[in-house]
C-alpha cells in the first residue's frame, strides 16, 4: 500500500519510425503496475500535442515507450527540455533510442542513440558490478540466466558517456553482433540538467513485459527517477 500520493506518470508512445508490436503490451503493464501498486497513476498517449508546459508539467514523469524518429516538432522537444530542466523525471525503454535521431539533446537525454541490432537472440548478462549493486533500480537483483531479446548497438559508446552509470551489461559472448568489445551497456540512469533520466535497452517482446524481474526494473526505475528511491516489493 502506498504511503504517499501517486506519482503521475505520462507514457507517450508516439512513433514515427518502426513501431514496436510490444507497444500495446508495455501500456497494459504500467497501469497494471499502477493499480497493483497504488504507486502511479498512468496516462497514456500518442497525442505529441500533449507536450505543452502546462500539460507536461502536471506529470513526475513521462515514459517514452518505443518512440522513434522524429516523434516531435522542434517545439514540442523544446518543451520536453523544458520539462527536464524543471526536474522532470524520464524514463526510456528500448526503441526510444532510435527517437529524434538528428537531436544531440535528446540522445544525451537517453544516453545514447540507437544504431543497429543483430537478431534477435536469447542471451545473458554479466554480473551486475558492485559499485552500483545497491543502487535502488537493480536493488541487489541479479538478472535472470537468460534472456531473449534484441541486443542493441549505439551510434557513440554508452561507457564514453561521464555522465551515465551504468547498471547493466550483456555478455558478449552470449550473443552475436554486438559492436561494443566486452563492455556492452544494456542499462544506465543519470542526473541530467536539472532532471533524471533512466534507459533500459531492452524489452523489444511482450514476453519482456510479464516479467517480475524487468518490470521490477521499470517499477524502480520510475521511482528513482521521480526522486523517489525506495524499493517497494
Amino acid at each position: 500500500m502506498a504511503t504517499t500520493d501517486p506519482l503521475s506518470v505520462l507514457v507517450f508512445s508516439k512513433t514515427a519510425g518502426y513501431r514496436h508490436a510490444s507497444i500495446s503490451t508495455g501500456i497494459a503493464s504500467l497501469k497494471r503496475l499502477a493499480d497493483q501498486t497504488g504507486l502511479f497513476r498512468v496516462t497514456a498517449s500518442e497525442d505529441a500535442s500533449l507536450f505543452t508546459s502546462s500539460i507536461l508539467s502536471q506529470y513526475r514523469i513521462l515514459v517514452l515507450l518505443h518512440t522513434s524518429g522524429n516523434f516531435l516538432t522542434n517545439n514540442q522537444l523544446s518543451t520536453l527540455q523544458e520539462y527536464v530542466r524543471s526536474g522532470g523525471g524520464v524514463l526510456a525503454i528500448h526503441g526510444s533510442a532510435a527517437g529524434m535521431p538528428s537531436s544531440s539533446w535528446y540522445g544525451k537525454l537517453i544516453g545514447a542513440h540507437f544504431d543497429m541490432h543483430p537478431d534477435p537472440e536469447i542471451g545473458s548478462f554479466l554480473p551486475i558490478p558492485p559499485s552500483v549493486s545497491s543502487h535502488p533500480i537493480v536493488a541487489e537483483r541479479e538478472p535472470p540466466k537468460q534472456w531473449m531479446d534484441e541486443w542493441y548497438n549505439f551510434k557513440s559508446h554508452p561507457s564514453n558517456n561521464t555522465n551515465l552509470q551504468i547498471l547493466m551489461r550483456g555478455d558478449t559472448k552470449s550473443f552475436k553482433g554486438g559492436k561494443h568489445g566486452d563492455d556492452h551497456p544494456l542499462a544506465w540512469y543519470q542526473e541530467f540538467e536539472g532532471g533524471r533520466s533512466v534507459y533500459l535497452a531492452l524489452g523489444h517482446f511482450d514476453e519482456a513485459y510479464a516479467d517480475p524481474w524487468f518490470m521490477g526494473m521499470v517499477k524502480r526505475g520510475l521511482l528513482w527517477a521521480a526522486g523517489r528511491e525506495e524499493t517497494s516489493k
